[in-house]
């Protein structure tokens, strides 16, 4: 059987993107994380600054230092890294373990201080939506039936998970980006973060389980279960 372009049969048996087929790091993050749903505030962060480093880089480059990266900003607690001072940004620039590029490590401690800003912003949204001022609430028309208004980073990216997921059958299909990572991206800068454009953020969503963008055929999406999606 021919598979389509950018699908590979493993010598494992199982059929997989070609970008998680032969690299053994890349395939443990293939088969246990990528596309698995999280959502809580630090772990989205954490991914978000790491598809933020990503940019321009090879992933597996920084799932090679991932372990380094998490040293050095603090296992991504956001208060910590928002109080990173000049001496820490020194500290890193010096950091071998880590991608050593200045404006991503500012746009890291940016982010994180967004973060800690969102929490308020969204707690006083969230008091409107409940009083009926839905002028004061605007993320109110992406909530669902019943669905809570977001707490924080985590919650807020998930309000942007399609209705209807990509399906790509091949290679030349999988988007860059989406319409909901585009409007994802704008509502991050709106709340102040930075290196957040519609591909880092769509990267965000498909790492994170928001939007699947695997192709159709591979072991983890096999054609007779994505029929049902």
């Amino acid at each position: 059987m021919t598979l389509p372009e950018g699908l590979v049969s493993c010598e494992d048996g199982l059929v997989r993107p070609t970008w998680a087929a032969t690299d053994l790091l890349l395939r443990d993050y293939y088969d246990t994380e990528w596309g698995s749903p999280v959502t809580s505030e630090q772990g989205v962060f954490e991914r978000l600054v790491l598809e933020s480093f990503q940019s321009g880089l090879s992933w597996s480059t920084i799932l090679k230092k991932r372990e380094a990266f998490r040293t050095a900003f603090a296992s991504f607690i956001p208060e910590a890294v928002a109080a990173f001072t000049g001496k820490d940004r020194e500290r890193l620039m010096q950091d071998a373990g880590i991608v050593r590029n200045k404006r991503k490590i500012d746009a890291a401690i940016t982010n994180a201080r967004a973060v800690i800003a969102l929490r308020g912003a969204l707690a006083a949204e969230a008091d409107a939506h409940r009083a009926g001022r839905m002028g004061e609430a605007p993320l109110e028309h992406l909530l669902r039936p019943r669905q809570s208004y977001p707490r924080h980073l985590g919650e807020l990216a998930w309000l942007y998970q399609p209705n209807h997921q990509p399906r790509p059958k091949c290679a030349q299909e999988v988007p860059a980006q989406t319409e909901e990572s585009r409007a994802l991206s704008l509502e991050l800068k709106r709340r102040g973060l930075v290196f957040v454009g519609p591909v880092t953020a769509l990267a965000l969503m498909s790492a994170i389980g928001i939007t699947n963008t695997d192709i159709i055929g591979t072991w983890k999406r096999p054609l007779a279960e994505s029929l049902a999606e």
